[in-house]
């Protein structure tokens, strides 16, 4: 008799997708909506699969009481409401469906801006308390305007398709868009923020939410505008700090917003935001089309089936689309490739070219494609934020221009199996190599130089001048700050010629004591590396 499975849909899923399970005699969908955490516990019992959007907040004493969960799979992008990291230390894939709703959020991006432009929730409210307020609402064209985008991913890019058809001039920030993709979407790449600020009529963020977004406008940012800047957020609420889009309101400095995400949600009945004059506030509706519900619904529908029955993966969030005995075998490469692009992510610029990932001695023999998608994954992480994985990192970095391709080489190499990374950025190449001792990870080459040290932690990596007592200094320079060296290696090609030191440290220097190392006359370049 074959294996019945039970899912349990916890938000509003559309028909279509209810469907899907209940056209499969295999299969039993229970729809129940709005459960808090007691109760999503006691539901969760007994579950195969599991199905949410935004509103259901799968904690990590759900996925504990689940006993036999296997798949949560999220109707929409972000998975910001499941404890990933305990459904993965639980042996429970997460899935999401990242291109369902790129062109709902796009047209509601663009919604917002126009009704901005031309006031019409206003205008609208006037007409309903039955004024003719015709000469309050002077709007203003979107032709000849400058849109500013920043954060080129799906939907910033359908948004800047949709500008250019209206005549707008589009110019846009993402430090990982190369040139080529740039031309090839026809918008103005502009290498800094605070350079494309005081440029723009318009404004819309569609960046993921990572520690260097958080709070990205600011009133320092807002300050840099250009007076009358009218600013939409379709993407997620805390890029921008509120308090200070309040005061820019306020003062005039922004002649509007358009908001479908914030901070905190529900927006609070009491937020002054909803008081504001020349804002216009949407209750998260990007992704809220019949076409979006639909699609993400199939969508999500169809990959937990295909999981369940087959253990085919697709769209995880928190591992490879690999069978379980493959991935076994590679697990420790994998971490490894992670941790290698990662390393050459904080080496090189921000906007990387190409990437080459080389396979030597008995790693040619493995299954490279997902590891060379695990050094991508942590090439762009800094890039895509939480949303980057193994399965949709190679569409990020062709998103972003990045070429990339592997080598596999048979020729004579002083370690038995070799993984070596190498990104080039404009006229600069940087590169990071690593073996398996036992297992156990291993730095063996960094910038072309030989080393030897732990791929963990802190990493501090500098260049300096192979002069006699640097290295003295510098462990007395750390150890005057507090900062231990739990591992240290040094290279150089020659004697008196350029030399690296790699310390693995205890804790990371801040930003005060890096300038005061740079500043030395023997250090030529000092960076840290975070793992």
């Amino acid at each position: 008799m074959s294996k019945q499975f039970q899912v349990l849909a916890a938000d509003k899923v559309s028909e279509k997708g209810l469907n899907v399970f209940e056209q499969d005699d295999l299969f039993t969908i229970d729809a129940k909506q709005g459960l808090k955490e007691p109760e999503l516990i006691e539901q969760i019992k007994g579950v195969d699969g599991l199905i949410v959007r935004s509103a259901t907040k799968v904690t990590r004493a759900a996925i504990e009481a689940a006993d036999q969960l296997k798949v949560i799979g999220r109707a929409g992008v972000g998975v910001d409401n499941v404890d990933v990291e305990a459904a993965t230390e639980r042996g429970i894939i997460v899935m999401n469906t990242p291109g369902g709703n790129t062109i709902s959020t796009a047209e509601h991006t663009f919604s917002l801006m126009m009704a901005l432009a031309r006031q019409i929730p206003q205008a609208h409210a006037t007409m309903v308390d039955g004024a003719w307020a015709r000469k309050k609402f002077n709007g203003t064209e979107l032709l000849d305007k400058t849109l500013g985008i920043a954060g080129m991913g799906r939907i910033g890019s359908e948004v800047a398709r949709r500008a250019i058809a209206f005549g707008m001039r589009v110019v846009v920030f993402d430090p990982y868009l190369a040139v080529s993709r740039a031309k090839a979407l026809q918008v103005e790449l502009i290498d800094n923020l605070e350079d494309m600020l005081p440029q723009i009529d318009f404004l819309t963020l569609h960046m993921p939410l990572t520690k260097d977004t958080e709070g990205i406008m600011n009133a320092e940012r807002f300050a840099m505008c250009k007076k009358g800047l009218r600013l939409v957020n379709c993407a997620r609420g805390a890029l921008i700090n509120e308090e200070d889009l309040l005061a820019a309101l306020e003062s005039g400095q922004l002649a509007g917003a358009g908001l479908d995400v914030f901070s905190s949600e529900p927006l609070p009945e009491d937020h002054p935001l909803r008081k504001a004059p020349n804002v216009v506030l949407t209750p998260h509706l990007a992704a809220s089309t019949e076409e979006a519900q639909e699609n993400v619904g199939i969508e999500i529908a169809e990959q937990i089936m295909d999981f369940l029955k087959t253990g085919s993966v697709r769209n995880a969030v928190n591992v490879p689309n690999v069978d379980a005995r493959t991935l076994a075998e590679l697990q420790p490469y994998l971490e490894l490739g992670c941790k290698l692009g990662r390393i050459a992510s904080q080496l090189a610029p921000k906007r990387i070219d190409s990437l080459e990932v080389a396979y030597n001695g008995k790693a040619t023999q493995l299954n490279t494609v997902p590891i060379t998608r695990a050094v991508l994954r942590g090439l762009l992480e800094a890039a895509g934020g939480e949303s980057v994985n193994e399965v949709n990192a190679p569409k990020i970095a062709r998103r972003l221009g990045i070429n990339y391709n592997e080598v596999k080489t048979s020729e004579p190499a002083e370690f038995q199996e070799l993984i070596t990374v190498k990104v080039t950025a404009g006229e600069s190449t940087h590169s990071v190599a690593a073996t398996l001792f036992a297992q156990r990870p291993r730095l063996v080459s960094l910038e072309g130089f030989s080393v030897e040290a732990e791929p963990s932690g802190v990493l501090f990596i500098m260049e300096n001048q192979d002069t006699p007592g640097i290295v003295g200094w510098l462990g007395t320079f750390l150890g005057k700050h507090e900062i231990n060296i739990a591992g240290m290696t040094l290279a150089r090609s020659k004697p008196g010629c350029l030399a690296l030191s790699v310390l693995n440290l205890d804790s990371r220097p801040d930003d005060a004591i890096l300038q005061e190392l740079q500043a030395h006359e023997n250090i030529e370049s000092v960076k840290v590396v975070e793992l």
